[in-house]
């Protein structure tokens, strides 16, 4: 829901009479500064959330595994693969979100998406000698999905809210997630032995489905809000297919929020590039690694959800966005140069936990709340790029870079030099893009007609 003035008095006839909840109001208000209307909303974002990546993380460790039948050597391939498959997805998704709204588009989107894991199923019960070929396409297929549908719900929700509750409610629909990140292995973990790891395609594409329901209550719970409030659920974006890529490239905005994508990525694929080698001379045995990145994944999701639920939005209100969003780069660059004095892994696992749980439950609330003061075009066509293509692209080239320094000769110090320069860079564009958003926050409180642009 869009709205400069929200009125906290307007109930929502869909939600609970506050006076019968006197006792849990004032607690919910006191821990997440949730309101009373607000309560089923949030409530649909967080099971919205929790069932997307349930489904996703359900299929992750099966997606590793095809990565190892479709040949280890072939990885890079399939990264590259991932790659060029962004780029034929991101028009795709110009073009649907340019002609149908919101309202109709997003359910099909995720029901295409279970249709898929179907026909994936289908396909491997009767691939035979052309498994290898059925589970490269997955393996493709997931890396893409993830992003996408990631990226989709954060438009979604950026589309819903307006930015007070953005500040507010963002961590709480983000600890959904965190909550699946930790269901969807433990379910893989507990069910694959029993039944095989094609029937874990089809639980996953049943709870995609779900879904849908999620995101046609929350419709429902848009329409029901006084008119002046209601988020733009029924008007398509218009525009062209390569708008997101346009939009991107003439607002600075946005060239901004991609470029702090760019630098962030860097440091995190040098940070695993790290790990992995560390790990590689720390342990022979297979098992015993996989065991360690075991333990990261929980040790990250814990306090990520920690973060998402009980700290974000104090800090956001507390502090504001820019300095949030650099509480990241700051301690990355304390961590490399802990690193950089004491190379061992323990204090390249300790970054890894502590960095990927500040990404998950800190700097990625604070940057979808980003988006909240930019067009509809910019939220659905623009972030989609940012979050999809840009994020794979640098990846990708990040990969490559730190690949060729070591190659090349380069030693841990003096690529360790390099990865604290780009986290520099990063707490700059971060406080930056602080700015910028106040500046567009400010100007749309002074605005009575809802902003249709993004200021140049």
């Amino acid at each position: 829901m869009n709205r400069d003035d929200a009125n906290p008095d307007d109930a929502n006839p869909d939600d609970e009479n506050p006076d019968d909840n006197g006792r849990d109001a004032p607690l919910l208000k006191r821990l997440f500064a949730l309101e009373p209307r607000e309560r089923s909303a949030v409530v649909w974002s967080f099971l919205y959330f929790f069932t997307l990546l349930c489904s996703y993380y359900l299929l992750r460790p099966i997606r590793d595994e095809m990565a190892i039948l479709g040949g280890t050597e072939n990885i890079r391939w399939l990264f590259l693969a991932t790659f060029l498959s962004m780029l034929a997805v991101v028009p795709l998704f110009g073009y649907v979100t340019g002609r149908w709204p919101r309202a109709r588009f997003l359910p099909w989107v995720n029901l295409f998406c279970a249709a898929n894991l179907v026909v994936f199923y289908l396909a491997f019960a009767s691939a035979g000698d052309n498994a290898v070929w059925v589970a490269r396409a997955f393996f493709v297929w997931l890396s893409v999905f993830n992003l996408f549908v990631v990226s989709v719900f954060w438009s979604f929700m950026a589309d819903l809210y307006d930015r007070d509750q953005a500040k507010r409610l963002f961590g709480i629909v983000a600890a959904g997630g965190s909550v699946g990140a930790l269901t969807g292995p433990a379910l893989t973990a507990l069910l694959v032995a029993q039944i095989g790891y094609q029937q874990m395609l089809l639980i996953s594409a049943a709870l995609l489905t779900f879904t849908v329901v999620c995101i046609l209550r929350l419709r429902s719970w848009a329409h029901a809000q006084p008119r002046h409030e209601r988020a733009h659920t029924d008007e398509a974006l218009g525009g062209g297919v390569l708008e997101g890529i346009s939009l991107t490239l003439r607002r600075p905005y946005l060239t901004g929020v991609s470029a702090m994508m760019m630098l962030a990525v860097f440091a995190g694929t040098a940070l695993y590039i790290f790990q992995a080698q560390f790990l590689e001379q720390a342990f022979a045995d297979s098992n015993q690694r996989t065991r360690v990145f075991a333990l990261v994944d929980l040790s990250v999701n814990v306090l990520a959800l920690v973060a998402q639920g009980l700290v974000v939005g104090r800090v956001m209100r507390r502090f504001g966005l820019g300095i949030t969003l650099a509480l990241l780069p700051a301690v990355s660059i304390a961590g490399f140069l802990a690193l950089a004095m004491t190379p061992v892994l323990g204090v390249v696992l300790a970054l890894q936990v502590v960095r990927r749980a500040m990404n998950y439950g800190i700097a990625g609330p604070a940057k979808e709340v980003l988006f909240t003061v930019v067009s509809r075009a910019a939220k659905y066509k623009a972030k989609n790029f940012i979050d999809t293509v840009v994020y794979r692209g640098g990846d990708a080239l990040s990969a490559q870079i730190i690949g060729g320094l070591q190659a090349a000769g380069a030693g841990l110090s003096a690529i360790l030099a390099i990865v604290i320069g780009v986290c520099a860079a990063w707490l700059g564009v971060a406080f930056g893009l602080g700015r910028g958003y106040r500046t567009r926050y400010d100007r749309r409180l002074r605005e009575e007609r809802p902003i249709t642009e993004a200021p140049t």
